[in-house]
């Protein structure tokens, strides 16, 4: 992992419910750390950004949620009409609702349209060099590929002219693995493990994006060395446990079996983990985020995962 955060675009994906947006919080606020200018971007626009950082509602113009860090949300409306500043130069004054749903209306013809304009911005922004580092909240695992590989896309069907000329340079950004990266979240769970594979691959395949890292959450940790777990075995059978019953009360019997369950868990995930890492290209850094059994979110949370991130020194 280290280095990671020498890059200038980190795209952090992952399926529904895995902590990507905890994560990638927790990696802008590793780099303002090490005294990055950051931006980190809500692509699906939910809210769960400013929620997690305990701001107000987010907008597509960047806000500092905290000194040096600054967050948005990405929306059709807005980045269409500072696409068509910046790149088209027609200047615009108020909303351009029409002109948008228009542009929804092509947008659902035409593969890659939509999301060429929230990748042009982010890439604009890394061209630019507006901030040292930008992190996106990217589109959950089904979704990310298409969001990353639209310039392609969109290369592929414009033959000629300035659009395909744009495609060009957002794609050699894209494909510099010095410069940009996929960070995808997975939990040792089931569905989650299979779609991050299977992520990896698909990306891998189909577009130049470098994987940079996979990050395994909510690890739980190892209750019992070997030899603790032959003693744990042995105290479960009946007559140590009603020894312990008469010493420490009936209660002991529901203490052994909330630890028999969390070590059952803890074998279970760590299957998977190893499943994760059979299936991954072995080039691809993993890497283990404990359980914090944090009951809230916030800043709190985003702090104890970024001290939880290991080796992202710059």
């Amino acid at each position: 992992m280290t280095g990671l955060l020498d890059r200038q675009l980190l795209f952090v994906s992952g399926k529904g419910g895995t902590g990507k947006t905890s994560v990638a919080a927790a990696l802008a606020e590793l780099a303002v750390r090490q005294g990055l200018r950051t931006l980190v971007c809500e692509m699906d626009a939910k809210g769960a950004l400013a929620a997690t950082f305990e701001v107000r509602e987010l907008s597509f113009q960047p806000t500092e949620v905290q000194p040096g860090l600054f967050g948005m949300v990405m929306n059709t409306e807005d980045s269409l009409k500072e696409y068509l500043r910046l790149f088209i130069r027609i200047p615009l004054v108020g909303r351009i609702g029409p002109l948008a749903r228009t542009f929804d209306f092509v947008a659902d013809a035409a593969p890659g349209v939509k999301e060429i304009l929230a990748i042009g911005k982010l890439c604009h922004e890394v061209r630019e060099r507006h901030y040292d580092l930008v992190i996106v909240d990217a589109e959950a695992s089904g979704h990310i590929v298409a969001q990353i590989d639209a310039p392609r896309a969109i290369r592929e069907l414009v033959q000629v002219g300035m659009v395909r000329d744009q495609t060009d340079w957002m794609l050699d950004i894209l494909g510099d693995h010095t410069r940009t990266g996929l960070v995808v979240v997975t939990t040792p769970e089931e569905m989650p493990v299979i779609e991050t594979i299977e992520l990896v691959d698909k990306v891998q395949a189909t577009t130049d994006v470098d994987v940079a890292a996979v990050i395994a959450n909510r690890v739980l940790p190892q209750w019992f060395s070997a030899q603790d777990r032959e003693v744990f075995q042995a105290l479960l059978a009946p007559v140590p446990q009603a020894t312990l019953a008469g010493v420490a009360g009936p209660k002991v019997a529901t203490v052994f079996q909330a630890a028999s369950l969390a070590q059952a868990r803890r074998d279970v995930a760590v299957d998977y983990l190893q499943r994760l890492r059979d299936g991954v290209d072995p080039a691809v850094p993993m890497v283990l985020l404990p359980e914090l059994f944090a009951r809230a979110g916030g800043r709190r949370v985003v702090s104890l995962v970024a001290d939880a991130l290991p080796g992202l020194e710059g």
